[in-house]
């Protein structure tokens, strides 16, 4: 199973406890089956009108089984798993399923909630191993925008990009993704989340250090070689003995430790000299 695939097992297990939050979270599955479906919101549970069928967006059972989890909490809704179908009354009161009225996703719990109930539907997230990604496909902008907002609300930034026909949400920042898996309540999956972003921090950490180290020794290697070519050409030309008393002492360093540092060949003089009065010499 993919990682995305663990994050939605691990929030089936996870529900509101009170009924505000289940009716939350049921109304982002209702409210994005529907756009699946090709629904509007003028047109059905968003319309307050009981009474009606809404098919799941069921592209795996992970909607299914969790509409079926949130009616058994003693509310006045049934789902037939066989045809993966929400059955409301015609006596439920419609409006509590609205996530457009400010009164269903005003509590932090109900926010939590759906956002949760979004992700099981229209959620996925790639692995962490390769990169941080995260988002929600929608089909329409303002679907998009209310769950910017509730991402907002938490103080995580998401951004909208259009991808073909959808609208996405996305959040790339490692910490954020975290901080989101927290608020969803997948806190297996944070800690699993978290593990390979500590070995993907210090694998970077040291791939890094070990590229400066590599760049530095070839930078030395390379300006080391160069020189010792110059004192040879003087050494042919006209000798080193016409040289200053503190170039021919340099010069007969760095023929003799041809992989010295210029601070290492500034140790060896007597007296020291730093690394610049090396590099000017």
């Amino acid at each position: 199973m993919s990682f995305s695939g663990e994050v939605k097992e691990e929030l089936l297990k996870q529900c509101a406890s009170e009924r505000k939050g289940i009716y939350a979270e049921l109304a982002a599955i209702i409210l994005l089956s529907e756009e699946f479906w090709g629904g509007k919101p003028e047109e059905g549970i968003l319309s307050e009108k009981g009474g009606k069928k809404v098919a799941l967006r069921a592209e795996n059972d992970f909607v299914c089984q969790k509409a079926f989890t949130l009616c058994k909490k003693n509310i006045n809704i049934k789902v037939d798993v066989q045809k993966n179908v929400i059955i409301i009354p015609t006596d439920f009161p419609a409006e509590k399923l609205n996530p457009y009225r400010e009164d269903v996703l005003k509590e932090s719990p109900c926010k939590r909630a759906f956002l949760r109930g979004a992700y099981l539907c229209a959620g996925s997230m790639s692995a962490p191993e390769k990169s941080y990604h995260l988002e929600y496909d929608c089909l329409r902008k303002e679907t998009a925008e209310l769950i910017q907002r509730l991402i907002a609300d938490f103080e995580i930034e998401a951004k909208i990009a259009r991808r073909k026909k959808y609208y996405v949400v996305y959040v790339k920042d490692g910490s954020a993704i975290c901080d989101l898996l927290n608020i969803m309540g997948a806190h297996v999956s944070l800690m699993n989340f978290e593990n390979f972003r500590i070995v993907k921090e210090v694998r970077n950490s040291v791939n890094r250090k070990v590229n400066c180290e590599t760049a530095n020794i070839t930078k030395t290697v390379t300006a080391a070689s160069r020189q010792v070519q110059d004192i040879m050409l003087i050494e042919r030309t006209c000798g080193l003995a016409d040289l200053p008393v503190n170039l021919q002492e340099i010069a007969k360093l760095r023929l003799e430790y041809q992989d010295a540092s210029l601070q290492e060949l500034g140790d060896m003089l007597n007296p020291p000299v730093g690394k610049s009065g090396v590099n000017h010499r």
